[in-house]
């Protein structure tokens, strides 16, 4: 029978139906009657499923799969409009076969590469033995991973965690608890200190900390004892620090989601001294800037300097599984005793087997060097383009940003749409910046062509 004599069927079956629920309303009893409509129902949806599957045949296209994201999907995202079906190193594919340079490295999630050979066969690997079983009981993977993780940042402790901004949450609860059962502040007086343009997730308490209106504008209430200063501004600090109730002082090394804001050589040297001065806990986020990104394994790595709490997460799974860190010595870790913090997924096994792997691509494949030299040729290089567009480059590594002078005739969004056209993903940040970040594994060769790609790219306005 062909397509169009059974939708025929299909509706005379419908109209034939329909009748006899006309002729038997009278007659039938409710029950009776309500089976009849029943069967109409599932008929109808039967035939519109029918229908659904006609219309959509072989794989989705871009367009389709942006207009069913924004039917069905929260309106909390403004993507740059491509589909993305496969990644491998620094490209990604779209549904359509095309082929892009990935200078966004999801945030600096894929630090290693796109579905990095080694992390996905450790995930294998243990997604056949056990993924899970919460902190109730012990697994044979976890004491490994801490071990293994505390002896590379060599800290006496780590508390894992699933995504950065868990992180972040995890950080502020241990500098209260330390500071009402280790420094001594009265019971619920303790302060935590931000730097402005801070960036560390869109939980109630991250947005409490925020001065970017888009981060926080309409969730008030907001959380009690958080307190913003300038960043890279140490008099700001000692003159906030001079408050005894202070806990705290949690900053980026680099702020990336400000624009990849680089604070002045000695600014995290002075920050240190400062926190030891008064007797507060430096807390680095490094969840973006960490784990070679920024040429040095952490990002305070530049001056030298240990923080008291180190927050890891993004490429600590290579962008794999959501996992994320936080390191610290003894005095602060052990301030929280069992049942005051967790998480069900925490340090599951299959987490802390990907991160092991991560940590390891990392080291192996020497990523802190190669971020430090590609990042320089990409830095010198930029530094060619046209000042007229571009007013201003700045970086470490391979976290990178450039500033586009905003005209009638482009802006960085146009700026990125004619990336993409040419081949390279970016997206800006803050209006008039576009963060420059590809994977780590990018070789000379790669760097070249897509400096090639950006230069002609300026040139076009």
């Amino acid at each position: 029978m062909s397509g169009n004599s059974k939708c025929s069927f299909q509706i005379i079956a419908f109209q034939d139906l329909r009748r006899m629920v006309i002729m038997f309303s009278k007659l039938a009893c409710p029950q009776s009657l309500a089976l009849l409509r029943r069967s109409v129902h599932s008929s109808v949806s039967s035939a519109t499923s029918i229908a659904t599957k006609k219309t959509v045949q072989g794989p989705p296209s871009s367009e389709y799969i942006f207009e069913r994201e924004a039917k069905y999907g929260a309106h909390n995202y403004h993507p740059l409009p491509v589909a993305l079906e496969k990644g491998k190193g620094v490209y990604v594919w779209d549904v359509e076969g095309k082929k892009y340079f990935d200078f966004l490295s999801a945030y600096s999630a894929v630090n290693q590469g796109h579905c990095h050979p080694k992390i996905v066969a450790a995930l294998k690997s243990q997604c056949d033995k056990l993924t899970l079983t919460s902190r109730a009981f012990y697994n044979d993977v976890l004491g490994e991973y801490e071990e293994y993780i505390t002896k590379i940042f060599k800290y006496n402790k780590v508390l894992p965690m699933n995504t950065g901004v868990e992180a972040g949450e995890t950080a502020c609860k241990l500098a209260r608890k330390w500071a009402y059962t280790v420094k001594g502040i009265p019971k619920y007086k303790a302060k935590i200190i931000f730097a402005a343009g801070n960036f560390w997730g869109r939980t109630l308490s991250a947005i409490s900390s925020s001065t970017d209106p888009s981060s926080y504008d309409g969730f008030g209430p907001f959380m009690p004892g958080f307190e913003v200063i300038p960043y890279n501004d140490l008099p700001a600090l000692e003159r906030a620090l001079q408050d005894p109730n202070v806990a705290a002082f949690m900053v980026e090394p680099i702020q990336g989601e400000a624009g990849v804001i680089v604070p002045d050589k000695g600014y995290l040297t002075g920050v240190r001294d400062l926190c030891t001065k008064h007797n507060v806990l430096f807390i680095a986020d490094e969840i973006q800037t960490g784990l070679a990104r920024t040429g040095k394994m952490l990002a305070v790595d530049h001056e030298h300097v240990r923080p008291d709490i180190v927050l890891l997460g993004k490429a600590l799974s290579g962008g794999v599984y959501p996992v994320s860190a936080v390191l610290c010595d003894d005095e602060i870790m052990l301030s929280i005793k069992p049942g005051e913090h967790g998480s069900t997924y925490g340090g599951n096994p299959l987490a802390c087997r990907v991160a092991m792997a991560a940590l390891e691509v990392i080291e192996e494949e020497e990523l802190v060097a190669n971020a430090e030299v590609m990042g320089n040729l990409l830095r010198n290089e930029l530094m060619k383009t046209p000042s007229d567009i571009v007013t201003c480059v700045r970086g470490k590594g391979l976290l990178n940003a450039v500033v586009i002078r905003e005209t009638k005739d482009y802006n960085a969004w146009k700026v990125c749409l004619r990336l993409r056209d040419n081949g390279l993903l970016a997206k800006p940040t803050h209006g008039d910046i576009i963060r420059l970040a590809p994977p780590l594994v990018i070789k000379e060769d790669e760097i070249r062509e897509c400096i090639d790609i950006i230069h002609k790219t300026m040139l076009s306005f």
